[in-house]
């Protein structure tokens, strides 16, 4: 993917150690609330994606991994928390998307809309055919997350051939009480990727995975690219054009 500018923004892959390390160090800080570099063995497989201001500000970033095969699969950042034997089905090559961030106190929705811009082009440039990753909600609180979590349950469940197995050992099972939930209000607290990914057609899995060191529930979502609404295709390459 070339960079391009995007309204007031610069996209780029991280081209130096240095750029990794300004991602690594704006994930710290999303994830964790401080200072410091958030980083793992994945970083070196991926392709980390900055969004910058005029002055060189990194407001968003997000790293993609090429999936070319089973063993790839098997051996992603996701399939640490979940079992993904069953993604072994989907029609190849796979992209996984992950640590997607926007800066604190960054509120502009356009960050969010270029980083889905160059995610289309990297998936056409690509020609990938099935987008996954985890959705992170911030805490280890299911029940602060309960209407999105009985929305999700209800309405975007992943086909049952494909939904990943129980791995992790902290995990949250969607509620059975979707009748009582405020879908509207769940899907307004959902995080701003998830949204995303359900409104292209994207699904989840039926549990969520309870990681207490990241202080973050994590789902599993994948998104065939060939079931998008062609609506929503045309949009997204409109705004990547």
């Amino acid at each position: 993917m070339k960079s391009f500018n995007k309204g007031s923004y610069h996209v780029r892959i991280a081209s130096s150690e240095a750029d990794v390390r300004r991602a690594q160090a704006l994930r710290h800080l999303a994830f964790y609330g401080r200072t410091g570099r958030d980083c793992d063995a994945f970083d070196e497989r991926a392709h980390h994606i900055l969004i910058e201001t005029g002055a060189g500000q990194v407001v968003g970033c997000f790293r993609l991994m090429d999936i070319a095969d089973e063993a790839q699969i098997l051996a992603s950042y996701s399939a640490q928390f979940y079992g993904l034997e069953p993604l072994r089905a989907q029609a190849g090559p796979l992209l996984e998307l992950g640590r997607f961030c926007v800066a604190p106190g960054v509120r502009d929705p356009d960050v969010v809309r270029v980083a889905w811009a160059a995610l289309t082009r990297y998936v056409d440039e690509k020609a990938i055919k099935t987008l996954f990753g985890c959705a992170s909600f911030a805490g280890v609180e299911p029940a602060a997350h309960a209407d999105s979590m009985a929305l999700l349950k209800a309405r975007y469940l992943g086909p049952e051939a494909l939904r990943p197995h129980i791995k992790a050992q902290a995990v949250y099972r969607f509620d059975e009480g979707a009748e009582q939930a405020d879908f509207r209000r769940g899907l307004a607290q959902m995080p701003g990727l998830l949204r995303s990914y359900i409104a292209m057609g994207g699904w989840v899995s039926d549990h969520a995975v309870i990681d207490h060191d990241m202080n973050r529930l994590h789902v599993f979502t994948a998104l065939d690219v060939a079931r998008m609404p062609e609506g929503r295709k045309r949009l997204l390459r409109v705004s990547a054009a």
